[in-house]
């Protein structure tokens, strides 16, 4: 992280802060806004003028932002979709290939191969696929964007840096559409902050050196707060007549507390007695059951999809030695028109939500539950037409 100089740090103190545009409004005056905030930063006008120069609206990022229908799909659907045999193999592939990188990343940071196999896999198909957007066209772009303005802004300065520093070209650098880089996707701020120079060559290349990446990633994960030598998901099987009201994501019981109530392994042991979990049912009483234990939270600075994050995590067990998940008999939910209502009537008894957008989130999830209970309904979470009809 860039550090003000003292002298500056005390103009900070003594001059008002330049008026900005927070979002919206002319393209070409927002981008001046930025020039201005930049200079004020700290940064050399020449630089800055050099790093914005080429700039643009795309309107391709904002189409890909308003177009993730695929987090509406249920896990089972979600995870068979994502996880194909031959991503399997790739991981046990790559696995052997960078069998020094992953014994050097799991001594350093704790993380173990499975959980950086899986996110390579989900982020690029193992390098192959990074992206062809503009990387500072599309920070900029969402950053104009209203929707989520505090999420890009900040990366628009972090690219600056990386600039400056010779290790970003506003022109040739490219990546996802939301402004990540490289093999595993980390945003320019994330690079500044965790970017380890795996191969020795002295440089951080997240674009064509995987020693890079899987390093960098694993030293993020450690920074976002992932425990070493702690589980982070573990399939379970539940008892008859078990509590449905006490899972989901934000309900911890320690384990013990859980074998008490009956919660067994599904193969091999749990986890020690004194460490907290959740029970996730991502598809209610029928489906497939899993303890999720505190690393599992870490996934969720890495993506707020509830569906992306149980899948990348279940994912990183099987590339562990897990077994494939026991899909069960879970009762049909609903399509995105149908979660729109159901979101809609949500709200309307008091629901916070989030947005209506037909995906079943966190939030969702916690007012489904609260309704079941309501209505004396089984309360797994798992929103179903009688659900619906009862609303």
């Amino acid at each position: 992280m860039r550090i003000l100089t003292y002298f500056f740090a005390l103009c900070l103190l003594v001059s008002p802060a330049p008026a900005r545009a927070e979002c919206g409004g002319d393209f070409n005056a927002f981008v001046s806004g930025l020039k201005t905030e930049a200079v004020a930063k700290g940064h050399d006008p020449a630089s800055v003028d050099r790093f914005f120069a080429g700039v643009r609206k795309d309107p391709a990022v904002l189409k890909a932002d308003r177009s993730q229908g695929v987090f509406q799909r249920p896990f089972l659907d979600f995870s068979r979709r994502l996880i194909s045999q031959n991503r399997i193999d790739n991981g046990q592939r790559n696995a052997r290939k960078y069998d020094a990188v992953f014994d050097r990343m799991e001594a350093e940071y704790g993380v173990p191969r499975g959980v950086l196999l899986a996110f390579w896999a989900f982020e690029t198909d193992f390098g192959a696929v990074q992206g062809d957007f503009n990387t500072l066209n599309a920070l900029v772009t969402l950053s104009h964007d209203c929707r989520r303005p505090a999420l890009f802004r900040p990366q628009i300065f972090a690219a600056l840096e990386l600039f400056e520093a010779g290790d970003f070209d506003p022109v040739r650098t490219t990546g996802a559409w939301a402004g990540e880089i490289g093999m595993v996707q980390m945003l320019p701020r994330d690079i500044i902050e965790n970017g380890v120079d795996g191969d020795g060559d002295g440089k951080v290349m997240l674009k064509t050196s995987a020693p890079d990446a899987l390093l960098s990633g694993a030293k993020m994960l450690q920074s976002l707060g992932w425990q070493a030598g702690q589980p982070w998901l573990q399939e379970i099987r539940l008892p008859q007549g078990f509590a449905l009201e006490t899972t989901g994501t934000g309900k911890t019981r320690t384990v013990g507390d859980w074998k008490t109530m009956g919660v067994t392994a599904r193969s091999g042991t749990l986890a020690a007695d004194d460490l907290r979990a959740s029970v996730l049912l991502p598809q209610g009483a029928g489906g497939p059951a899993f303890l999720a234990y505190p690393n599992f939270n870490v996934y969720f600075e890495w993506n707020q999809s509830f569906v992306y994050v149980l899948t990348a995590a279940y994912f990183a067990t099987r590339l562990e030695g897990a077994d494939r998940y026991d899909a069960g008999q879970p009762a049909n939910g609903l399509d995105g028109a149908q979660m729109k209502q159901l979101q809609t009537r949500l709200q309307a008894l008091g629901h916070d939500v989030g947005k209506v957008d037909g995906i079943l989130g966190a939030k969702t999830r916690a007012a489904v539950q609260a309704e079941q209970m309501r209505l004396g309904l089984p309360a797994d979470a798992w929103p179903t037409p009688a659900l619906l009809n009862a609303l």
